[in-house]
């Protein structure tokens, strides 16, 4: 039984490590009005990039470096079109999936089952490696785990709601007209923070083949995009609360593997859908709840709505 806790919890923290990163990233994305649909394409851009950095030598923080600046190139891209030339979000997301979906599948093409050349190996920390159960699911993992779960989502969670920059940040979410009259450059913000959030999802990818699934395949990414955009609507745009949730998932996935590989009576393709149906339940329960409180979602108010300064 123990060691069934300890490969489960150790799993979901590797697992829900990629929906952390993404979801964080679209976090950031969403608080400034910007609806990013292209998660999915982004992981498969960061994942095949890393896996081609140390392929030539690089290391794993090198890979997960190039991974980075890939995502934060497209997310200038998806931004310049969205922000700056004031394009339909939805469709420019959709069209950053299947571009970089697609990128991604032509690039990868000569390393398609290779094994990573270089990973993230896991730490033991001295003492709390010995502890029972914990020990080896939480302080034997790779140093990139720990940033993940309790650096990022602290530092996002103060700078949202901490500090004057984060009140600006959520303002030109809520009201770019009222923020822009306050002297908050709306524009710049919201090409700022949608940069970043695709630079999460290129760390997301890079994360996913050089610490999760070590090697690259077409189709690698699973839907975890999609996955990520859901959670953060379920985790009412707030990152402790994404963070929380990916857990949730990271579990639920985890569940899904130690069930195949201890031959659980239950099908393997119920298993494997264990996420989609949560996913799926993301986006139904909140629904349900403002429905029943007559309360609306938490969504930023000018989420998916461009900006046109002169309207104001």
């Amino acid at each position: 039984m123990i060691d069934l806790l300890t490969g489960v919890l150790s799993t979901a923290l590797l697992a829900g490590g990629v929906l952390v990163l993404g979801a964080l990233g679209e976090v950031l994305a969403e608080r400034v009005g910007v609806f990013n649909l292209g998660l999915e394409g982004l992981f498969a851009l960061g994942g095949v990039t890393a896996i081609i950095a140390v392929a030539h030598g690089a290391n794993p923080l090198a890979g997960l470096l190039a991974a980075i600046v890939v995502g934060g190139a497209f997310g200038m891209v998806f931004a310049g079109a969205v922000v700056v030339l004031r394009a339909n979000q939805t469709l420019c997301g959709l069209a950053l999936t299947i571009a970089g979906s697609g990128l991604a599948s032509a690039a990868g093409r000569g390393y398609s089952g290779q094994p990573a050349r270089a990973v993230f190996a896991g730490v033991a920390i001295p003492g709390l490696s010995e502890l029972p159960v914990l020990g080896r699911a939480v302080f034997s993992q790779n140093p990139l785990v720990y940033v993940i779960w309790i650096v990022l989502p602290l530092a996002l969670h103060w700078l949202l709601y901490r500090t004057r920059h984060g009140m600006n940040l959520r303002a030109v979410g809520e009201n770019p007209a009222a923020a822009d009259a306050a002297g908050v450059k709306v524009g710049l913000l919201r090409f700022g923070y949608v940069v970043a959030g695709a630079a999460f999802a290129g760390a997301a990818g890079g994360y996913l083949t050089l610490a999760f699934v070590p090697s690259w395949s077409d189709g690698i990414t699973g839907g975890r995009g999609w996955i990520a955009v859901a959670l953060v609507i379920f985790a009412g745009f707030r990152p402790l609360n994404a963070t929380l949730g990916a857990f949730m998932f990271g579990v639920i996935t985890a569940l899904g593997f130690v069930g195949q590989a201890r031959n659980w009576p239950v099908p393997p393709a119920v298993l494997s859908m264990l996420p989609y149906l949560g996913t799926i339940a993301c986006m139904i329960v909140p629904a349900l709840l403002a429905g029943r409180t007559g309360q609306r979602l938490m969504a930023p108010a000018a989420l998916g709505v461009p900006y046109f300064r002169d309207e104001r």
